[in-house]
C-alpha cells in the first residue's frame, strides 16, 4: 500500500516520519508526471516544489492556517494532499480540477490566483486582518500566514511594494521564497544576480548562527559586549553579502536551504514560524526535480500538452510563429525595431528573435508595467517597441498604456498573444477583456487578423503606423489563405480603419472579427447549399470602425451578426451597435455574439468555443434562429415575409 492512500487531508502527514514524508514525496512526483502526460499542464515547476509542499503541510495546520501561493503553477502536490487526488485525473478538463488553486474548489485554496507577485500582499492583507480579530490576541491559537513566491515573481513591483510595507508593519508573516533560477524561461534582472551572490557566499549564515549561540550561552553577557556582537554581525552583512536586501526590507532572512530536504525545511520553517514577525526563508529547488529532461531543459516542460503516441504533427503554424518569422524578416531591414516581453519570450515568439538580434531585444521580467512604461522611452527616441504579452497579462499594465503611451501619442506597437479562449489554463488566463479594456483608450487602435497572411500584412502596417496599435490573435493554428472559401481572392492592402467584404449576398450580413472570419466563412457556405445568402464581412480593425462600410451594411440587411472571441459587454459588438445608434440604425436587426461577462473555466479551446457558439455549428444555430427557421426545415418558402418586406440594395 502506498503512503499516498493513506492521506485525506494534510492532518495524516503528522503520523509519518521524515523518512515516510521522503518516500511519499516520490510518490506524489511519480503521480503528477503519469497525470500530466494525459492531462496536459505545468510539469517543471510542479516537480519542482513537492519536497517544499509536503514539509509546509507537515509544519502547519491547514486550513486554519493559510498557505498562499503565487501564481499557482506548483501547487499540484498541494492539491493531491488536500483531499483531491481522486479528482487528480480531471485536471485541467471541463468541470474538472483547476490547474491553479481556486477557493470555489476547496478550502484549503485561500485564493483563486494564475497571475504572479501576488501572494506576499494578500498574504500580508490576512496576518493584519488575524491580529485584528480578538481571538487572535491567542499567540498559541494565532493562523499562521504563509506566502510561497518564486524568484521570478519576488521582482514584480506589486511583491517588492508588499515586501517593503510588510517590513514596515512587522506582522507574523512567513514568506518561503522558491528559487529555482528559473520562470518559465531564465529569471532576469538585478535581484536574480542578487539571489545567486547569497548562493555563492552561504558562510554569512553559518558565522551569524555561531554568534547567536555564543550570546545564548552566556546569559549575563554584559550589554557592551552584546552590541559588539551585533555590529559584527552587521560589518558581516556588508562584508559577505553586499546589502542583504531582505533583512534590510525588515525580514529576518533564514537560508538559503535545500528546498528538496524535507528535514532541513521543516526545520527551518519551524524556527521562523516561532521567531515571529516577517521572516523570509530562501530555498532552493531544482525545476524540474525527478525528471532528467525537464531538469535539463525546464523552459520547454514549464507547460506541455498530453503525450499520445498517436498524435500527428501538424505542419501548419501558429499565430505566433507566424509573427516571430514576420518580425524577424522586417527587422533585418528596418534597425528601428526593438522587442520587449515579461518572462515570455519563448510563449510569445520573441525567442527567435533574441538569438539575432540580442541588443534589440528586453526581457523585463515578470513586470508588466514596466515593460509598456519603458516601451514608451524606446519610442520616444524613434525607435519602434513592439510589446509582446500575453492578452490576460497585457491587464496588469493598464495604467501604464493610458498614461505612459497613448496619452503621449507614442508609436508602440502592442501584440496581443492568447487573445480569447486559451483553454485548460482557466480563468486566470483566458484572454476575453482586451477588446473592452482597450477599446475605449484615446490614440490607440486595435487590429484582429483572419489568417497568417493578414497578420504579416498587420504587424508590417503597425510599424509604420504614427501611434500605439495592438495586434490581437488567439493561441491557435493560423489560417491561410488558400483555404479561403472565395474564388479569385487577392489579398488587398491593409488600410487604416478598412475592412473588406469577402462575400455578398442577400439575406442576412456576418460582420466578423480575428478568429471568427473562417468560421463565418464556412456558415457562409453552407447556408448557401440551403438557398440562404449570407454575405460575410472581415471587420480587420476593432477600433476604429470602417464606417462607411457598416453604414452600406447596416442598410442593406434586416439581419446583421456580429461576431468576436471576446466578452461582449463593451467589446467590437458593443462599438457596432455604439455606431448603429449614433447613425440612427435600428439596433433591433443587430444581434452580437461574443462571449458571456463571465470568468470562463477551463476547458479545451475547442470544447468552449463550441460551447459558447463561436463555432459553425453555433453559427448556423444563431442565423436559423435569426431568419425564424429551425434547423430541422430546410426549404426558402419559409423566409417569404422576411423576403417581401426586405429593404433594397443602396
Amino acid at each position: 500500500m502506498k503512503l499516498l492512500d493513506k492521506i485525506n487531508n494534510p492532518g495524516d502527514l503528522k503520523k509519518f516520519s521524515i523518512e515516510e514524508l521522503e518516500t511519499l514525496a516520490q510518490e506524489i512526483r511519480q503521480e503528477v508526471m503519469l497525470t500530466v502526460a494525459k492531462t496536459g499542464g505545468h510539469l517543471a515547476s510542479n516537480l519542482g516544489a513537492i519536497e517544499l509542499t509536503v514539509a509546509l503541510h507537515y509544519v502547519l495546520d491547514a486550513p486554519r492556517d493559510k498557505i498562499i501561493w503565487d501564481v499557482g503553477h506548483q501547487a499540484y502536490a498541494h492539491k493531491i494532499l488536500t483531499g483531491r487526488r481522486k479528482r487528480f485525473a480531471t485536471l485541467r478538463q471541463w468541470q474538472g480540477l483547476s490547474g491553479f488553486p481556486n477557493r470555489d474548489e476547496s478550502i484549503y485554496d485561500t485564493f483563486t490566483v494564475g497571475h504572479g507577485s501576488t501572494s506576499i500582499s494578500t498574504a500580508l492583507g490576512l496576518a493584519c486582518a488575524y491580529a485584528q480579530h480578538k481571538e487572535a490576541t491567542d499567540h498559541k491559537h494565532r493562523a499562521k500566514i504563509v506566502a510561497v513566491i518564486g524568484d521570478a515573481s519576488l521582482g514584480g513591483g506589486m511583491a517588492l511594494e508588499a515586501l517593503n510595507h510588510a517590513g514596515q508593519l512587522k506582522k507574523d508573516l512567513v514568506v518561503v521564497l522558491n528559487d529555482n533560477k528559473m520562470a518559465i524561461s531564465k529569471s532576469v534582472g538585478a535581484l536574480s544576480h542578487y539571489l545567486n551572490r547569497i548562493l555563492t557566499m552561504p558562510i554569512y549564515n553559518r558565522i551569524k548562527q555561531d554568534i547567536e549561540n555564543v550570546v545564548k550561552r552566556v546569559p549575563r553577557l554584559g550589554r557592551r559586549l552584546f552590541l559588539a556582537a551585533k555590529r559584527l554581525e552587521e560589518s558581516l552583512k556588508s562584508l559577505l553579502v553586499p546589502g542583504m536586501l531582505f533583512e534590510e526590507l525588515g525580514f529576518r532572512y533564514f537560508g538559503p536551504i535545500d528546498g528538496h530536504n524535507i528535514e532541513e525545511v521543516v526545520r527551518t520553517l519551524k524556527s521562523a514560524i516561532a521567531f515571529g514577525g516577517p521572516v523570509l526563508i530562501h530555498a532552493i529547488t531544482v525545476k524540474g526535480k525527478g525528471f532528467p529532461h525537464a531538469e535539463e531543459v525546464p523552459e520547454k516542460f514549464h507547460g506541455v500538452s498530453s503525450i499520445s503516441v498517436d498524435k500527428k504533427v501538424s505542419r501548419q503554424k501558429t499565430y505566433t510563429q507566424v509573427f516571430s518569422e514576420k518580425l524577424i524578416r522586417l527587422a533585418k531591414y528596418d534597425k528601428r525595431i526593438v522587442t520587449v516581453t515579461a518572462a515570455m519570450p519563448e510563449g510569445t515568439g520573441l525567442d527567435k528573435f533574441a538569438q539575432q538580434f540580442a541588443k534589440r531585444f528586453y526581457d523585463v521580467g515578470m513586470a508588466e508595467g514596466h515593460a509598456v512604461g519603458f516601451s514608451a522611452g524606446l519610442a520616444a527616441t524613434g525607435l519602434r517597441p513592439v510589446v509582446a504579452i500575453y492578452s490576460t497579462f497585457l491587464q496588469r499594465a493598464y495604467d501604464q498604456i493610458i498614461q505612459d503611451v497613448c496619452l503621449q501619442s507614442l508609436p508602440v506597437v502592442f501584440v496581443l498573444d492568447r487573445a480569447g479562449i486559451v483553454g485548460e489554463d482557466g480563468a486566470t488566463h483566458q484572454g476575453v477583456f482586451d477588446l473592452a479594456y482597450l477599446r475605449h483608450i484615446p490614440n490607440l487602435s486595435i487590429m484582429a487578423p483572419k489568417d497568417a497572411e493578414e497578420l504579416e500584412a498587420m504587424l508590417e502596417f503597425a510599424l509604420s503606423f504614427s501611434r500605439a496599435i495592438a495586434i490581437r490573435y488567439p493561441k491557435a493554428k493560423a489560417y491561410l489563405q488558400k483555404n479561403i472559401a472565395i474564388e479569385g481572392y487577392r489579398f488587398p492592402k491593409i488600410q487604416y480603419a478598412k475592412g473588406e467584404m469577402l462575400r455578398e449576398g442577400e439575406d442576412l450580413a456576418i460582420i466578423a472579427l480575428g478568429s471568427m472570419v473562417y468560421p463565418s466563412l464556412e456558415t457562409a457556405a453552407i447556408l448557401a447549399k440551403e438557398g440562404i445568402e449570407c454575405a460575410v464581412c472581415n471587420a480587420r480593425f476593432a477600433k476604429p470602425l470602417d464606417e462607411p462600410l457598416l453604414k452600406k451594411i447596416c442598410s442593406r440587411y434586416r439581419t446583421v451578426l456580429v461576431v468576436e472571441e471576446g466578452v461582449g459587454a463593451g467589446g467590437f459588438g458593443s462599438a457596432v451597435l455604439e455606431f448603429a445608434q449614433k447613425e440612427q440604425f435600428p439596433v433591433a436587426h443587430i444581434k452580437t455574439i461574443g462571449l458571456p461577462c463571465e470568468f470562463i473555466s477551463q476547458a479545451k479551446r475547442a470544447f468552449l468555443l463550441n460551447k459558447y457558439g463561436l463555432t459553425v455549428k453555433g453559427l448556423l444555430e444563431t442565423v436559423r434562429k435569426e431568419l425564424g427557421r429551425s434547423s430541422e426545415k430546410g426549404n426558402k418558402a419559409s423566409y417569404q415575409g422576411y423576403h417581401k418586406n426586405r429593404p433594397r440594395k443602396v
